[in-house]
């Protein structure tokens, strides 16, 4: 009888037998090919030959022969183990730690990459199960597994890499293409109709000429200074994408166009050093839409669309079916995503989160707003950054308005490395100092000194002086009670309302902006990074000096008013929450106090982010880099433990409220009645507002929110105010839906 990797009904009932040995054969041949693109193939075809080896147990072949479908070859509680056996067989066949190494991907095919030790992380480790599960390896070889798979003639040769502390990232990166080409594989013969739609995307030369009609076309006339600075830097971008693969900065003031300026690099650079595709990495899933939606327009006409974007917000209406299975492995030439979705990948240790990492190998990776990277998790930032510019030809770009310094090597006093910078980068913007004077669109005002501190009343009295004028602050309570002692029509802006909200909100705002109509928004700093907004005067209370800088781009943005646009720092009430948020106030006091003359230029920046940098208590505070480095010398690494702990946004206890706003009370209501379907959450998402575990836990018990199934729902319609968004509670100010 054949030995089964999978088993498939058709539609008349009969079965179809997925052969195990051309399955391993398959996913060899896919893995290696995959495994070129990093120098490994040989050791990605022997993981494929020998990841299922398992399955020849006849135990799994009886268990198969009754089911049927996509997943019943996955491990789960009750089911026969089979992966072990092939990471127990590598072991045995090869040195020991070849075998080793091996042994990781092969056991965590299904499960995830495994802890060598016994760990925080839940899951058995990879050390107990070589000893404790000889047995499903014994039944395999008794099951007849082929010696032409046991012994195949493939040689893995020596790893690329030359030091331990890359160990665990080269591991990741085989798992990577050995999983991808295991999904593959099995999708292939299932003919659920997804193979179908993988591939045949536009190359990267296609994608240039795109690039150039448009800018031809759309950007032709440069009648303003603004337009005729951000054309100088696209050509320069242009001119310097000869230059070798490695890292970049593109440090250009807002306004500047870094957006276009950095595509237009990364397919010139692309097309001239042979590589594959180009990774837009952003902060906030409201500026990847922004970015998005510019790329989509720019590539009109071009099926299939050569753009994807992979965040949790997108619409589905904004989705193909075809874009959601290029989520899965980023196979488009452009790909749009998260800080988030990128670099927790990149210290994953589940399958489907590691599938798509081989394929950032041979990329641009642009890197937006570079500067909202967060310190607390910089070590393995900048070490993950290093091992894709050091050992995966992978081209990174810097790029930010308030370029922070990520080059520098930090050490504490007794000359100890604390965290090792990426060395200098190539310049891709003309002068950036210059660009910073002729792009010169705002005076800023400073406070007198750190102990002038106004009132909201004064602040709102100032403010309801000018017809157009946008505030932002640092709490959400601000944002609320601020926006409570403006003139009737103000506009607020926080995270406490939806995105759909927000968005109709922002669309409000560019209406009567483009109208000249009186608009004076209060916002927290959601607006300061990507959303193109342009007010002739900016209040902006103490932050960052590069918040302070982003919030003076939404100042005078195109250089339209006949003199410079007017932007003004205050010392709110209180200082801005404790933790980084208070460390980047203090900074740029400090650095601000001592400047003379304008105060946001490069110099002023380099020294505020070495003085914020400087004060940070730790740049890996869940140790990431001890659990996957500490004894990889020995081949023992946390793999599965790290990927726990690295989070680059804490939300312990957090909780999504589903909220009746807009279309969201219909979208609701079709939850409740017909179940959840992927379509249906995706726009749900849209109308989602994330609260803390005490905030949602008092609300539910207060009868305001409810469960239905696994989702947490706005019940008490007084919840969400039509202006401010979900209230759970905002000091000194209660609107009338909320007075009982």
């Amino acid at each position: 009888m054949i030995a089964a990797a999978h088993v498939r009904q058709l539609a008349g009932g009969e079965f179809v037998i997925h052969p195990l040995d051309a399955h391993l054969w398959s996913v060899a041949r896919i893995a290696g090919r995959f495994a070129e693109a990093i120098d490994a193939g040989p050791w990605a075809e022997l993981a494929g030959v020998w990841h299922d080896l398992g399955k020849y147990q006849p135990g799994f072949q009886r268990y198969i022969a009754s089911a049927s479908g996509l997943d019943a070859h996955i491990e789960a509680p009750g089911r026969v183990k089979h992966a072990i056996a092939g990471a127990i067989h590598a072991t045995r066949e090869l040195r020991e730690d070849h075998g080793r190494l091996l042994a990781y991907l092969i056991a965590g095919h299904h499960a995830g990459l495994p802890d060598w030790h016994p760990g925080a992380a839940a899951g058995a480790a990879l050390s107990q199960e070589l000893q404790a599960e000889a047995a499903t390896l014994a039944q395999a070889l008794a099951g007849g597994a082929p010696q032409a798979i046991l012994a195949p003639a493939i040689a893995p040769g020596t790893p690329t890499i030359r030091t331990s502390d890359d160990l665990h990232f080269w591991l990741r990166m085989l798992f990577s293409c050995l999983v991808d080409a295991d999904f593959l594989d099995t999708e292939a013969f299932m003919a659920d109709g997804r193979a179908e739609m993988r591939g045949a995307y536009p190359d990267i030369p296609l994608l240039r000429e795109a690039f150039e009609r448009y800018m031809a076309s759309r950007f032709a006339v440069a009648d303003t200074p603004v337009k005729r600075l951000r054309g100088e830097i696209l050509a320069t971008c242009v001119e310097r994408a000869t230059q070798s693969p490695g890292l970049f900065s593109l440090t250009v003031p807002t306004g500047g166009g870094k957006t276009l300026a950095s595509l237009g690099f990364a397919l010139q650079h692309a097309q001239r050093h042979g590589l594959r595709r180009v990774i837009y990495v952003i902060p906030y899933t409201s500026i990847i839409e922004q970015t998005a939606d510019v790329f989509r327009e720019l590539f009109e006409g071009i099926d299939p669309s050569p753009v994807i974007e992979h965040h949790s917000n997108i619409e589905a209406e904004n989705e193909t079916a075809k874009s959601r299975t290029a989520c899965e492995n980023w196979d488009a030439p452009i790909v749009v995503t998260t800080n988030v979705q990128f670099f927790e990948s990149l210290y994953a240790a589940r399958p489907s989160r590691c599938r798509k990492l081989h394929n950032i190998a041979n990329s641009v990776v642009v890197l937006d707003e570079a500067q909202l990277l967060p310190p607390e998790h910089m070590a393995p930032i900048l070490d993950a950054l290093r091992q894709l510019l050091k050992h995966y030809r992978v081209t990174v770009v810097l790029s930010t308005a308030t370029q922070p310094e990520l080059h520098k090597t930090r050490s504490d006093v007794f000359g100890r490395v604390l965290l090792q910078g990426l060395g200098e980068a190539r310049e891709l913007a003309p002068d950036p100092a210059r660009l910073y004077r002729q792009l010169e669109r705002v005076s800023v005002s400073l406070p007198e000194s750190s102990r002038q501190r106004c009132t909201w009343p004064t602040i709102a009295g100032e403010l309801a002086e000018h017809e157009r004028v946008l505030c932002i602050v640092n709490r959400r309570d601000d944002a609320a009670t601020l926006w409570g002692l403006l003139p009737e029509g103000a506009l607020h802006l926080s995270a406490r309302m939806c995105g759909a909200h927000r968005a109709e909100v922002i669309a409000e705002i560019r209406r009567r902006l483009s109208n000249l109509e009186p608009v004076r928004v209060v916002s927290t700093q959601l607006v300061e990074a990507g959303v193109d907004l342009d007010f002739p005067v900016v209040y902006r209370a103490m932050a960052g000096l590069d918040s302070i800088a982003q919030a003076a781009g939404r100042c005078n943005r195109e250089g339209r008013l006949p003199q410079k646009g007017r932007v003004v720092v205050f010392n709110p009430p209180k200082p801005s929450p404790s933790g980084l948020l208070v460390k980047a106030e203090q900074a740029a006091e400090i650095v601000l106090a001592g400047a003379s003359g304008e105060p946001l230029t490069p110099l002023q920046f380099t020294r505020y982010f070495d003085r914020f940098y400087g004060g940070v208590n730790s740049y890996d505070k869940e140790r990431v880099m001890e659990l996957l480095q500490r004894d990889a010398a020995r081949g023992e690494i946390q793999f599965r433990s790290a990927a726990q702990a690295f989070r680059l946004i804490a939300d312990e206890g957090q909780r999504q409220v589903m909220v009746s706003w807009g279309e969201g009370r219909t979208l609701v209501e079709q939850l409740k009645q017909i179940g959840p379907n992927r379509d249906l959450l995706r726009k749900l998402q849209r109308h989602t507002v994330s609260l803390y575990e005490y905030q949602w836990k008092r609300l539910l018990a207060s009868g305001d929110l409810e469960w239905h199934g696994d989702f947490l729902m706005q019940k008490s319609d007084a919840l969400y105010d039509a202006v401010l968004g979900l209230m759970p509670e905002v000091p000194n100010y209660a609107p009338a839906s909320l007075v009982v």
